[in-house]
């Protein structure tokens, strides 16, 4: 299991331009996931990294849950609608676990109240997934090239450059 931390550390340049994107959208991804059937789905999704660990938690008993229960791989995109990427782009890929920690939930729960005023307190989570990152990629233009960054757990992020 890659830690946030450990993710950042390994990647830098990916985690700064995922952690810049994130913020600037309100937190707001969009989140690949698997239907039954096997073909993608996608949907908008608020990630929280709490505690050194990237969440995936959202409303109960929603398809993007529905297909993370049944396969737990997916792929969380930052939020874009810059065409030339002027501010960044990056990709998480992993796999979740359910966590079941009531007293992480409340944890979870008073750090998102004391954030943003929403209030979950005494709240029953039906799925608490954090998420386990099996590589990651990003996307910058630095001096009118195309920049990829590239990451995988236990190596350091490389750089390809496209003209």
């Amino acid at each position: 299991m890659t830690s946030w931390t450990d993710f950042t550390a390994g990647a830098p340049r990916i985690s700064a331009i995922f952690t810049r994107r994130h913020a600037a959208t309100g937190k707001l991804c969009l989140l690949a996931t698997l239907r039954a059937d096997g073909s993608p789905r996608i949907s908008p999704i608020e990630p929280r990294v709490f505690e050194d660990r990237l969440w995936l938690i959202g409303m109960p008993d929603t398809t993007k849950f529905r297909d993370l229960h049944r396969d737990p791989r997916f792929c969380l995109h930052t939020a874009t609608v810059d065409t030339q990427v002027g501010e960044g782009d990056a990709k998480l890929f992993g796999t979740v676990a359910d966590v079941r920690d009531t007293d992480l939930h409340q944890r979870f729960a008073q750090d998102l109240f004391e954030e943003i005023g929403f209030d979950l307190r005494g709240e029953t989570f039906g799925h608490f997934y954090e998420a386990h990152l099996t590589g990651a990629s990003s996307v910058e233009i630095v001096d009118g090239h195309m920049e990829v960054g590239i990451w995988k757990p236990g190596e350091q992020e490389r750089v390809v450059q496209k003209t």
